[in-house]
């Protein structure tokens, strides 16, 4: 079992570390000293593992895409608008085990119980899939969200609850 924790957390780390090199490509509105990331309310709270998948979950600035990118996926920019990003894997799978292809719907509510629903679309690159939702809020904001995610080789949803603290940094 350790093996395929440290497996998918290298997985993940791989895949993220992909999506923010992307993001910082051709980034040149910010640095992230002027837009924190989204705060994680508990430790090692990225990823979840059912038996046979895991489902590995975050929450960025949208403002960490570059504008290329946004317009291509039709993903509007702001410094009071996160990204949350869902993909999911085979538990235990290879290294070249990428975001598969599922059904990702969920909600985010936060702490007055206003609730929204995300909106996710599919983006596949290559052999990785993967599903974003777009979220406006409000400085110090705490989110809780809920996901649901069914693999299309499966008809079980896996369900997945966190929480975040968003953040907006205004120009100094």
């Amino acid at each position: 079992m350790k093996h395929s924790n440290r497996l998918s957390r290298s997985l993940w780390l791989r895949f993220s570390t992909a999506l923010l090199m992307m993001a910082c490509a051709s980034f040149t509105l910010a640095t992230p000293r002027e837009i924190p990331d989204a705060r994680i309310l508990e430790q090692n709270d990225r990823s979840k593992v059912f038996s046979e998948y895991t489902v590995h979950f975050s929450v960025f600035n949208s403002a960490f895409v570059p504008a290329s990118v946004a317009e291509i996926y039709n993903i509007t920019r702001g410094k009071n608008r996160v990204l949350i990003n869902i993909s999911v894997t085979k538990t235990g799978g290879d290294a070249s085990d990428l975001g598969l292809p599922a059904t990702v719907s969920g909600t985010a509510t936060n702490l007055i119980q206003q609730q929204q629903v995300l909106d996710f679309q599919t983006i596949s690159e290559g052999e990785a899939t993967y599903f974003i939702a777009e979220l406006k809020h409000t400085n110090e904001e705490v989110y809780n969200f809920a996901i649901n995610v069914t693999p299309k080789v499966s008809d079980k949803p896996l369900h997945v609850a966190f929480s975040r603290k968003l953040y907006i940094k205004d120009k100094d």
